[in-house]
């Protein structure tokens, strides 16, 4: 599982070093690398593995409208597949780069299943936003049912 959150910083061709950590949650798929796709104005990136299932679940969505082809049309559309060279760094391509707004600072957020890579300043507006959220009682009560 990815857990916890860290900042680094892209090169100047746009690799980015892939923490010990995560890492370690890689290295336990056959493939040494990850897929990379586009959601809320970040990066997510996913073993090969969870990927299958995100494509299964996809495939088997009994729901086809037009929200979900269009969806699937970007989320899947939108994603590469990401190799680790031998310095542990990734190469992001160019469009995620620019969709994201990726320049020199990120943070890397573990969310479980997958990890986030977010420009450092949209990472700071996202934690803003939870902590202005909090005041909103449904909110509230959504972690509550959580135990926390």
């Amino acid at each position: 599982m990815f857990r916890g959150s860290s900042a680094h910083n892209l090169d100047s061709k746009g690799r980015l070093i892939i923490p010990a950590r995560f890492r370690d949650v890689l290295n336990q798929s056959d493939v040494n690398g990850l897929m990379i796709s586009k959601m809320d104005g970040a990066l997510c990136g996913y073993t090969f593995e969870e990927w299958r299932k995100i494509e299964e679940r996809i495939l088997n969505l009994a729901r086809k409208s037009e929200n979900m082809r269009r969806f699937r049309r970007i989320f899947i559309g939108s994603t590469h597949e990401c190799m680790l060279d031998k310095q542990a760094r990734i190469l992001i391509p160019p469009p995620l780069r620019e969709y994201a707004g990726l320049n020199k600072g990120v943070v890397l957020v573990g969310v479980l299943d997958h990890f986030e890579i977010w420009a450092k300043e949209s990472w700071a507006k996202e934690d803003e936003n939870l902590h202005n959220d909090l005041q909103n009682v449904e909110l509230r009560n959504e972690i509550a049912e959580l135990g926390l």
